[in-house]
Order: structure tokens, then C-alpha cells, then sequence
């Protein structure tokens, strides 16, 4: 399924690297990963080593197992018993071994991939022995050929409809995890004086179909300091808060947080 990411030809799979027909290689990193990306002066792509951490406990604490669960339900909807899926953006690969796991339980034999641009999140991912084949890529230019998947699942990821498009067979579903307007409200009103709404996005996306939108709405108990320093530092708003709302935070012991997402499914037309 691999392209090459500089000629585009088929990448072939040999015991510790991937090479194309005109001998261009990608060794396989320790962890299990292939390094695909283009070569770059940055040192850093992706979310960093705390947010990345810090997402890792949160959701390994089960605190979004029913966004996980939903998200499982309409895989297994859409597919059949030999499906070809994508993780598009999969971090650390909470999802990506929540997905295989959940399938293989109802008799299906998926082949899953994964990309996502942190080389870091993906020597998290590789630990987790999910069977995915895992590569550092850039989503506006995935190292895949042309109409080989089934289903692309995307949560929480940069949106690119028309790498989507691209990679997705005639018929093809892309499912889309977002948040919805208030997602982790009781948070924002801890750290801002005017909370804000998220901005829900226009369901229509050039080359697909939408299919319906499946809202997966709950409460969280953070019921230690912990989990509430996890879920913070895995979000932006760490990141742009001033100290003395980072200390309102620090100050708590437990908080109960809405948690409210949407799954928009589509059809590659």
C-alpha cells in the first residue's frame, strides 16, 4: 500500500526497510515505524513529548472509551470482513489498537495503516503492538497509492478532503471525529472570563457524499489531580493560558467535564 514519497512508485516491504524500484529506502525505526516524511530543517513536527504523554494517560485512563466505542460501531457498520483502513493522524494509536481490537472481537480481519506527522507519537504508537503498519507521513501527502483503502478514520486531525479522496476506493467511507460546540466547557470556564463556542464546520466536502453526523455526548468525573493535569496538558489551551489560570487548575482535586463530540460519515463518490 506504501508510495514512494519521492518517485510515487510502490514501496516493497523487506525485513527492517521499504524500498521503491529505483532504490530509494526507508529503514524502519526501532519501535516499528517507517520514516516517510520529506526531508526538512525542522527539528520538530507534530505535538511534543508532554502534550503527547499527557494524551497517552489521559485516554489509556478510559476517560473517552465511549467516543472510542461509537467510533467502532460505525467502522463496523460500514465494513466488511476484510476491510483496508486507514488512521489518518493517529498519534499514539489509542484508536488505531481500540479499532483492530474491537473488529478482530467481531470476526473481522482489518489491514490497517496509520500515519501522523510526530515521529514521537508514532514511537508511542509502535509500543502498543496494534498490528498497524505505521508510517511518519504528512496527511496533505499521503505515501499511498491511488484507491487502496475501504474506510479512512480521522479524529481530532487535520481535515485534507482531497488526499482522502485520492487514497479511498470508488464507494469508500471517511468517518471524521470532531467536537462539538461545548466540548470540555466546564474547562474554558476555569481558564477564560468569556468561554467560547467551538465552531462547527460546513458538512460538505468536495468528492463525497455525507452519510449523517452521530453525536456521542457525556460526562467525565476527573476524579484526580492527574487526570485533570492530563486532559489540560494534551489540549491547546496549556499553551495559550496565562499562569494564573494554570494555577486554578493545579489548585483542583477532581471535575466533572462534558465531553461532546460528533462522527460525520461520507461516502467517496
Amino acid at each position: 500500500m506504501f508510495s514512494c514519497p519521492v518517485c510515487q512508485l510502490p514501496l516493497c516491504e523487506e525485513k527492517t526497510r521499504l524500498v521503491c524500484a529505483s532504490n530509494h529506502s526507508y529503514d524502519r525505526a526501532k519501535s516499528g515505524y517507517v520514516n516517510l516524511l520529506p526531508p526538512s530543517g525542522k527539528r520538530q513536527h507534530g505535538d511534543n513529548r508532554m502534550m503527547l504523554s499527557a494524551r497517552r494517560d489521559f485516554l489509556d485512563g478510559g476517560y473517552y472509551r465511549p467516543l472510542l466505542d461509537a467510533l467502532c460501531e460505525q467502522i463496523d457498520r460500514y465494513t466488511d470482513a476484510h476491510p483496508t483502513l486507514l488512521d489518518a493522524g493517529c498519534g499514539e494509536c489509542y484508536y488505531t489498537e481500540g479499532v483492530n481490537a474491537a473488529l478482530s472481537a467481531r470476526g473481522k480481519a482489518p489491514a490497517t495503516y496509520g500515519v501522523d506527522v510526530s515521529k514521537d507519537a508514532l514511537t508511542l504508537g509502535g509500543r502498543r503492538k496494534c498490528g498497524a503498519h505505521l508510517a511518519a507521513a504528512s496527511l496533505y501527502k499521503l505515501p499511498f497509492t491511488d484507491g487502496g483503502f475501504d474506510l479512512i478514520y480521522n479524529v481530532f486531525a487535520p481535515l485534507c478532503a482531497e488526499e482522502f479522496a485520492r487514497v479511498l476506493k470508488q464507494n469508500g467511507i471517511l468517518l471524521l471525529a470532531v467536537p462539538l460546540a461545548r466540548h470540555l466547557w466546564e474547562l474554558k470556564e476555569l481558564l477564560y472570563t468569556e468561554p467560547y463556542e467551538n465552531k462547527l464546520a460546513d458538512t460538505a466536502l468536495p468528492a463525497f457524499d455525507f452519510l449523517g453526523r452521530t453525536d456521542v455526548v457525556f460526562k467525565m468525573h476527573l476524579q484526580d489531580a492527574v487526570a485533570l493535569d492530563s486532559l489540560f496538558k494534551m489540549t491547546p489551551y496549556y499553551y495559550r493560558t496565562p499562569q494564573s489560570a494554570k494555577e486554578r487548575i493545579a489548585a483542583l482535586e477532581h471535575l466533572d467535564v462534558s465531553a461532546e463530540f460528533a462522527i460525520l460519515a461520507y461516502r467517496r463518490v
